[in-house]
């Protein structure tokens, strides 16, 4: 049977309706993500996987967007919009949210782990430490709720113009810090002289003198090409990266528990893959950096670091009011 072209016309009308119906249910709700960092990173590949799983496992009712390289702002301003609900989800570094999360700043004290693996076994999901931070987001009504934890890399030492062999070639250098008393102590036991930098503001400041020094992932560094300006890179693993990946509680409470176990099953799984993505990143960015920018890299004695720092733990721990979050790393 031949349809008329008006018939047809109303067909297509309808399908088209049938089809807009469909995607605005698809668009229950949208989930925009904050990451700080430029890709290649494990935060953008975090994300990435996240968006993937959520959007699969919820049947398409839940629509995940993007914005990477700190479309959104910086991390402190992030985390304020996330309290308003403005932004949904950040996946970023524990060290950037001390302001908000005191507690956090344990994550920075150096050689606290011997490798990512166990960092996430001590941080990961169904942790003592993950169930302490949950209550201390609940505490301290940060208007976000602790989806994961996770480990994203090692975090080395660079330089403008001294190339780092040991402790002592860090005497009286400015070294850039998060806003961090654990860092901000930690290097001055080093006899440098700590500056808090915003990670955006990074760059012009080495470039410019602010600082003579930072420290940071491999894929932060390549990614935002601090390289250019810091190209003395000294391998020193001095940390391993923790992670949060954390979402509005404004945006959690209108999510049905069906949509909320799928969010969270997303963040873990993410965080995890995070991990595996960051070992890769840290073997062959260094490489990179080397053939393909110029960079000098130096592989410094641990010892003579560890040595340092180590008498440092149980009192930077006490002084900082950190002596459980510690204890629930150590024991």
């Amino acid at each position: 049977m031949r349809l008329s072209r008006r018939a047809s016309l109303g067909l297509s009308a309808a399908a088209l309706a049938l089809l807009s119906s469909g995607a605005a249910m698809a668009a229950d709700y949208t989930l925009r993500v904050h990451t700080l960092v430029k890709s290649p990173h494990p935060y953008n590949d975090m994300a990435a996987a996240f968006k993937e799983q959520v959007e699969a496992e919820s049947g398409g009712a839940i629509e995940v967007e993007i914005f990477d390289s700190g479309q959104l702002g910086q991390d402190p301003a992030v985390i304020g919009e996330i309290g308003f609900g403005t932004i949904d989800v950040m996946i970023s570094t524990t060290s950037n949210a001390v302001q908000q999360i005191p507690e956090y700043a344990i994550f920075t004290m150096p050689y606290l782990f011997q490798d990512m693996d166990q960092a996430l076994e001590k941080v990961g999901p169904g942790s003592a430490v993950e169930a302490h931070f949950q209550q201390v987001y609940e505490e301290r009504s940060v208007g976000m709720k602790l989806l994961a934890l996770g480990a994203s890399g090692t975090r080395n030492m660079s330089t403008v113009s001294v190339p780092v062999e040991g402790p002592g070639d860090l005497d009286g250098l400015k070294m850039r810090t998060p806003p961090s008393p654990m860092d901000s102590k930690t290097w001055a036991a080093f006899g440098m002289l700590p500056v808090t930098v915003a990670w955006g503001e990074l760059y012009a400041a080495m470039q410019t003198g602010v600082a003579d020094a930072m420290e940071s992932s491999l894929p932060g560094y390549t990614g935002s090409k601090l390289y250019e300006v810091a190209p003395n890179l000294a391998l020193t693993a001095h940390t391993i990266q923790v992670n949060h990946t954390s979402i509005s509680q404004r945006t959690w409470d209108k999510l049905p528990e069906d949509m909320q176990a799928v969010v969270l099953a997303a963040a873990q799984a993410a965080n995890s893959f995070g991990v595996e993505k960051a070992k890769g990143y840290d073997d062959a960015l260094v490489e990179t950096l080397k053939t393909e920018h110029g960079v000098s890299v130096t592989v410094p004695d641990k010892a003579p670091f560890i040595e340092v720092v180590s008498p440092m733990q149980v009192q930077l721990a006490e002084e900082l009011d950190l002596v459980e979050e510690y204890k629930l790393l150590t024991e």
